[in-house]
């Protein structure tokens, strides 16, 4: 099992969400009559803080622009962790149609929950600069707060990923005497509660075409008798082959039960119809004109016009129910020698 290659960047993409969270902050300076002078994006960079750190170091002078500008903003993660209070059956398997082929199943393990720590570090010259940014972030987290990841694409797996806020931490960095202070530093220590796919596999299995069931009395115990077959298929709820069997001859509101049609030769008594978005099952058939159920299929009735395309849902529309569509069922009995229906 190990050795087989996959990647689903499942790590990377939450480091990407996680940083986009605090990619649009901004502060805003104002003159002693609360004008404001200047509205400034703050940088945000992936890395520790101990290089931006020797940066400044390297220059104190932040007030040139070929050298590295305060306020700014980095994080990195610093640690990943199994979280067991989040485990989940190690062999249990879950299906997902694939997104590109609507036909096919795609199989895998359940995902391994994960704990990925974060630090975000925010350097200021100005505490009212870095108290600025903290406060644009702090509310949001109650303690957490979520993002939706597309953890794996092949198979469309979206999953809501809670951030907690743990720790805020405050310090002064100086250099020389205890009057020039050189850069203010607020770390946030965050988690990531994400999950981690194995390999992702294609399924042998597929949409399910008949289910029967035969049931047997019970003497003589050797050689018991089958009495009853109980067999379901599925039912297509829509048209899918678009076959545009006949059209309305009259406008119907959505009251009607008996209408005309333009020809109704292709049609029989309990054939189940669409027009529109409203399913209709026959009740009975007089030349042109047939008479209706009306909203079958858990559809809404409505009112149609005249020419609108009448669809028959047919076999032949049971046999293109997709994977990921809603279905009903086609019912049959039968009884045999020796049983009757009671």
């Amino acid at each position: 099992m190990l050795g087989t290659y996959f990647y689903h960047e499942i790590l990377r993409k939450t480091v990407v969400g996680f940083g986009n969270l605090f990619n649009a902050i901004s502060i805003k300076h104002t003159d002693p009559n609360g004008n404001q002078k200047s509205d400034v994006s703050v940088p945000l960079a992936y890395g520790p803080i101990q290089k931006f750190l020797a940066r400044i170091e390297q220059q104190p002078d932040l007030t040139k622009k070929q050298t590295l500008t305060l306020p700014r903003m980095s994080f990195e993660m610093i640690g990943i962790s199994y979280d067991s209070t989040r485990k989940g059956s190690p062999i249990q398997t879950f299906k997902a149609i694939n997104p590109t082929d609507n036909t096919k199943i795609s199989k895998a393990f359940m995902p391994v929950p994960y704990n990925v720590q974060f630090e975000l570090n925010v350097m200021s010259k100005l505490n009212d600069d870095a108290l600025q940014i903290i406060e644009q972030i702090l509310p949001f987290f109650q303690p957490n707060f979520n993002i939706t990841i597309d953890l794996i694409t092949s198979i469309n797996e979206k999953r809501d990923i809670p951030i907690f806020l743990d720790t805020i931490t405050f310090k002064d960095d100086y250099e020389g005497d205890f009057s020039t202070r050189r850069v203010l530093i607020y770390t946030l220590r965050f988690t990531a509660k994400t999950y981690l796919f194995g390999p992702i596999a294609d399924s042998t299995d597929a949409l399910i075409k008949k289910v029967q069931v035969d049931f047997y009395g019970n003497l003589p115990k050797a050689n018991p008798r089958r009495e009853v077959r109980y067999a379901v298929t599925p039912r297509a709820l829509k048209d899918y082959n678009d076959d545009n069997t006949t059209t309305l001859s009259e406008d119907i509101t959505e009251k009607v039960s008996q209408f005309d049609v333009s020809d109704a030769s292709a049609l029989t008594v309990d054939t189940y119809i669409r027009i529109n978005n409203e399913n209709m099952q026959i009740k009975s058939i007089t030349g042109n004109t047939i008479s209706v159920y009306r909203s079958v299929d858990e559809t809404i009735a409505q009112s149609h016009s005249v020419g609108d395309s009448i669809d028959v849902i047919n076999a032949a529309d049971d046999a293109l129910i997709q994977l990921d569509d809603d279905f009903g069922f086609n019912e049959t009995t039968t009884f045999y020698q020796g049983s009757s229906p009671s």
